[in-house]
């Protein structure tokens, strides 16, 4: 069950590769852009599998630009192995039409990061989590803020947008090739981090979680911690698992292409949801029994509540080597009493 659907017609007005694995896409919205914030995110309907899903894209660079254009623009990974959102994404063309959502905005940059008397700003982005930290470090850098960009990639290819980041922050940006060998050290990042700065991280669940883990240590206020992640990508390659839900009485199987809170829906238990990617909390069930281990993909369960594995969160964790109990918070509407007859 997602909240707050706002479903509107677009089209694809133009497609550019980025790199090898990422794809550039303007959407035209039949009714237009409206007004949105830096860290705000579009949801699209795809068909998968001959299914209708629905993916969140964050909008990329500046607020100004995309209305002066009347386009948003996004950028999809190609996702292997994946759920099947991504391939849907690179078949679009232009012209192709599509429903959207939004934007929404649970990434927004504060006010208070602006300007050069407020408080250094680290943005750190791992992959395709630059997408919404393009826009921010072209503004921040702008304003004349204290503020440095991290981009850690996997291969040199696969740094998307460098040349701009690089004219809008010279040698404040600072790149990690991991095939290269360059690591990129959070711990270390963040205690040279001076007193009162701000981290602003989007990547994936394993980069957030050591940012988290960096944060906690050096004793630093969670308040100035945010995060994003895209939400697919685990310790463990995705694999099939069994499910029960005694509650309810079912037994069921969540294929490797699928989650557990679209399979939960589709077998009739209606699961509350709302980012989908592992941040809100909405979708956590609780976890009875366990056969083999939980792969934690949120950033929303702290460190001692995923070693625990009694809770789960059914849009993008998953079970390897085995399958799980739980405990639903759906409950069905209880009967209505007949009409009584005089």
């Amino acid at each position: 069950m997602k909240l707050d659907e706002r479903w509107a017609d677009a089209v694809v007005d133009s497609v550019q590769p980025l790199s090898p694995t990422v794809r550039g896409l303007r959407l035209r919205p039949a009714q237009g852009v409206q007004p949105w914030t830096l860290g705000s995110h579009v949801r699209v309907q795809v068909q998968v599998d001959g299914r209708e899903e629905v993916r969140s894209y964050s909008l990329v660079g500046l607020p100004q630009d995309s209305l002066a254009a009347g386009c948003w623009q996004i950028a999809v990974k190609r996702a292997e192995p994946g759920r099947g959102g991504s391939r849907a994404m690179w078949q679009l063309q232009p012209g192709d039409r599509l429903r959207v959502a939004g934007p929404d905005n649970h990434f927004g940059l504060a006010p208070a990061t602006a300007g050069a008397a407020h408080r250094p700003v680290l943005l750190v982005a791992g992959g395709i989590g630059i997408t919404p930290l393009l826009g921010m470090a072209q503004f921040l850098a702008a304003q004349g803020a204290p503020v440095r960009l991290c981009y850690a990639v996997r291969e040199p290819a696969e740094l998307v947008w460098v040349d701009t980041l690089r004219s809008a922050l010279g040698d404040r940006l600072s790149t990690h090739v991991s095939s290269l060998g360059q690591r990129l050290d959070l711990a270390r990042e963040v205690a040279a981090l001076p007193a009162g700065a701000q981290l602003w991280i989007c990547g994936p669940a394993s980069m957030l979680q050591a940012a988290q883990a960096a944060w906690r240590a050096a004793g630093r206020p969670a308040a100035h911690l945010r995060f994003e992640t895209f939400g697919s990508s685990g310790t463990q390659a995705a694999q099939a698992f069994w499910v029960r839900v005694p509650r309810q009485g079912l037994a069921f199987e969540v294929p490797a292409g699928r989650s557990l809170l679209d399979v939960l829906n589709e077998q009739g238990v209606d699961t509350l949801a709302d980012c989908r990617r592992g941040e809100c909390g909405l979708c956590a069930v609780d976890v009875l029994e366990l056969e083999g281990r939980i792969d934690h993909r949120d950033v929303f369960l702290s460190g001692p509540e995923r070693q625990d594995n009694r809770r789960l969160c059914a849009c993008v964790s998953r079970v390897c080597g085995g399958g799980i109990v739980i405990d639903s918070a759906w409950r069905p509407d209880p009967p209505r009493p007949a009409p009584a007859h005089r």
